[in-house]
């Protein structure tokens, strides 16, 4: 079964970015953004994992890069054309994992 999933408007982007402060907006790509830096290698991966797993049940990947202890993730929603709910959720449950 597919699902349809509606790119955000510029009011719901918004909001949704308000209540995402340590994410930032990459308006090319109508998408959201965020580095993280961790003490080593082990602890970055350990959250790649944890996000992954979060991921494969939503059925929405992360694009992201891994250099050592430094995770840099982007989330946009291709099948939408740009920033859908189901990037502001996954950026929500990645700040869980965080801490935030």
């Amino acid at each position: 079964m597919t699902r349809t999933i509606e790119q955000l408007s510029e009011a719901e982007r918004a909001d949704a970015l308000d209540t995402l402060p340590d994410w930032d907006y990459d308006e090319a790509r109508d998408a959201i953004t965020r580095s993280i830096v961790f003490t080593d290698f082990a602890e970055a991966f350990g959250f790649m994992t944890q996000v992954a797993l979060l991921a494969e049940r939503a059925d929405h990947h992360p694009e992201w890069t891994n250099v050592w202890n430094r995770v840099e993730i982007l989330l946009t929603t291709h099948d939408a054309g740009g920033l859908s709910a189901l990037d502001v959720e996954l950026a929500t449950a990645i700040d869980s994992i965080l801490g935030g």
